[in-house]
């Protein structure tokens, strides 16, 4: 097995903005938290921090700004994934040089690559790359899935790691397991699947959920490493109703509702998103004042 990245919880972080830019003082506050609390690693530039709406100037900061806040106290894995193979290369490159401890690479959005394509793109960045990889799969938003047989011919590659799967298929998955076990680590995409990915061999999850709650959820996570399964399983079934919520929107409209009313930053998000529901937001406060989160 390669070098692990992380086991346990690494949050996906918001990235805090505002009209005039991202506030770095509520974000150096949030990483902070999250540190003193627990978590297990940090992912800076994801889907949940709205990576697809920074500038790249604004994406680069951000990267370079949690690596040294964090300085070393967690791993910090950065977004740098893109439908365009030299940008990825680029930021890939880039978060190596800052300091970052590895890189999250989504598979490419609206090009739809084929399978053969995602192979050659995956194994170009890997060899350019000095950090390792964890290859990102959210077909729900990419248009495309990582296949089981494509995992395989990527798991031997030395500086491909992980994989954080989010396709929601659990027989698919089954399948990549039977075929990767011992060659990548498999970090959950979903909160409402940590445990059953960590009883197939998974090492953790890349969480929305522990924006609110990181002890909790590292906890979680290591309840089941240490054996006891049914611990985990009863965590998972407690928040499971304000796993819901969060995602009754599109990510991350909801966990930035969230964080604004627990007063981590505003709750402002770049068009096309725009702010929650009010009755979809009525609903989840409800939900975190029951888990005395506000």
């Amino acid at each position: 097995m390669k070098r692990t990245i992380f086991t346990g919880a690494a949050t996906a972080l918001i990235t805090p903005l505002t009209a005039t830019g991202v506030d770095y003082d509520a974000f150096g506050r949030l990483i902070d938290w999250q540190i003193d609390e627990g978590i297990d690693a940090l992912v800076v530039c994801g889907t949940t921090g709205e990576s697809s709406t920074l500038t790249d100037e604004e994406h680069r900061k951000c990267i370079a700004y949690c690596v040294e806040r964090a300085n070393k106290r967690v791993p910090v894995i950065a977004g740098t994934g893109s439908n365009e193979l030299a940008y990825a290369l680029e930021l890939t490159r880039f978060a190596g040089d800052v300091g970052a401890d590895a890189a999250l690479v989504v598979t490419p959005y609206y090009n739809k690559a084929t399978q053969k394509g995602l192979v050659y793109m995956y194994q170009t960045i890997a060899e350019a790359s000095d950090i390792p990889l964890i290859l990102y799969n959210v077909p729900s938003r990419t248009g495309v899935n990582i296949e089981p047989e494509t995992y395989e011919a990527l798991a031997d590659h030395e500086n491909i790691a992980a994989f954080k799967e989010a396709n929601g298929n659990i027989s698919k998955i089954v399948a990549t397991m039977q075929r990767v076990r011992n060659k990548l680590d498999m970090y959950s995409g979903n909160d409402d699947q940590i445990v059953p990915l960590m009883s197939l061999g998974g090492s953790g999850v890349i969480s929305v959920l522990s924006n609110l709650l990181p002890r909790q959820t590292s906890e979680m996570c290591k309840k089941f490493m240490a054996g006891d399964v049914k611990g985990a399983a009863e965590m998972q079934f407690k928040y499971h109703d304000l796993i819901d919520l969060l995602f009754c929107e599109v990510n991350p409209i909801p966990v930035k509702a969230a964080m604004a009313s627990m007063g981590f930053c505003e709750d402002f998000l770049r068009l096309p998103l725009t702010r929650m529901e009010d009755s979809n937001k009525g609903r989840m406060l409800v939900e975190m004042q029951r888990h005395g989160l506000i």
